[in-house]
């Protein structure tokens, strides 16, 4: 996050002394013995929400009478400037919604204490909101607990969940018959998927392990790891972006899924959690939120929700056998520019339009 137009007040940090021994707090040899205990923040709470754009004002507060020989200011883990004052402010840049951590430390005697404070943007823009229509609907495996989703060269691929029951599938879309697949050991809870230069990439929910495929054969060729819980994976050609049921989106590097940058998605009213399964249309990201109707579309440089799409009412009731989960599921045919969505043990695949609501 770029923050610019820094003020500081005219209050200031350190006492004057002439430098003289005996000006020195008669407590500093206590500093050395027990836990530095220099400042803290004052303001603004921290996880407090602003908007994009605009100015932040921050208070830091003496917690002893132990005045620091120095306070260096950090952003987002790097290195900002020297403090030469307790209170400044931050001007926000507009359109960049986030998350930004402060950390503040002290020096004293060459020891040095850290208090941090964290502030999150909301996006100053406004999504567009949309419906949709059915254009057309096939048969889906109503044993399938979708959680991942995709479409290439004419068929679907599905990750499905469950101990026991998870698996990768190659299924017919006119059909909905199973024409390949590979079930995961009993131990893994199958999570998102994502197709990147011949390779299917698969996560797991908690295992911290995911499963590099031949795209042709289902053949494993390798294992990944990595720390956060695995949700939903998509691709942007290049890169791997992840979700982990949070409002951060991790893009990682396909040949070993080291990370490479994350993104916080944000929405006029603040983060977008629970984002779930991916799907990489058009360079933006259409993301499923857990427990909705609800589709976003993100903008990948931003993190900024720019739509929110209403699929309430998408599985009818007489389509359902009462074992339906929610809405999870999109999957994009770039070269018929077809999109397809579909749910947790539903019985249908839905290809739809997306509408803007007038």
């Amino acid at each position: 996050m770029r923050l610019h137009c820094i003020t500081f007040s005219l209050l200031t940090l350190f006492a004057c002394t002439n430098g003289s021994k005996e000006q020195q707090p008669d407590t500093l040899g206590d500093v050395s013995q027990k836990p530095l205990q220099l400042i803290r923040f004052d303001r603004p709470t921290s996880g407090e929400l602003f908007a994009t754009g605009q100015k932040i004002d921050f208070e830091i507060k003496l917690t002893d009478t132990i005045k620091p020989d120095s306070i260096i200011l950090y952003r987002n883990g790097e290195r900002w400037q020297a403090a030469s004052a307790l209170t400044f402010s931050l001007q926000t840049e507009a359109g960049k919604p986030g998350t930004i951590q402060l950390n503040a430390v002290a020096w004293k005697a060459g020891r040095r204490q850290t208090a941090s404070t964290t502030v999150r943007l909301k996006s100053d823009f406004k999504p567009t909101e949309y419906t949709y229509r059915v254009i057309k609907t096939y048969p889906h495996d109503p044993e399938a607990y979708t959680q991942g989703f995709l479409f290439d060269n004419g068929f679907l691929y599905e990750g499905t969940g469950q101990q026991g029951a998870s698996s990768l599938r190659k299924v017919e879309l006119e059909s909905g018959k199973i024409l390949q697949s590979v079930n995961l050991s009993r131990e893994y809870f199958g999570e998102g998927i994502a197709l990147l230069n011949g390779k299917i990439y698969q996560l797991t929910w908690t295992n911290g392990v995911g499963f590099v495929y031949d795209a042709t054969s289902f053949r494993t060729l390798n294992t990944f790891a990595y720390t956060t819980q695995g949700w939903g994976l998509t691709t942007n050609g290049s890169e791997l972006i992840m979700s982990d049921g949070s409002y951060t989106l991790y893009f990682r590097e396909p040949n070993g899924f080291s990370e490479l940058r994350r993104l916080d998605v944000y929405d006029d009213n603040g983060p977008v959690k629970m984002l779930n399964e991916l799907e990489y249309i058009n360079g933006k990201i259409y993301a499923n939120v857990y427990l909705t109707d609800r589709i976003v579309i993100i903008n990948p440089e931003t993190g900024a929700v720019e739509g929110n799409i209403d699929m309430k009412g998408l599985l009818k009731a007489t389509d359902r056998n009462g074992k339906e989960d929610v809405l999870n599921g999109i999957a994009y045919d770039s070269e018929r520019n077809r999109i397809f969505v579909t749910g947790k043990l539903w019985s249908k695949v839905y290809q739809v339009e997306f509408i803007k609501r007038k």
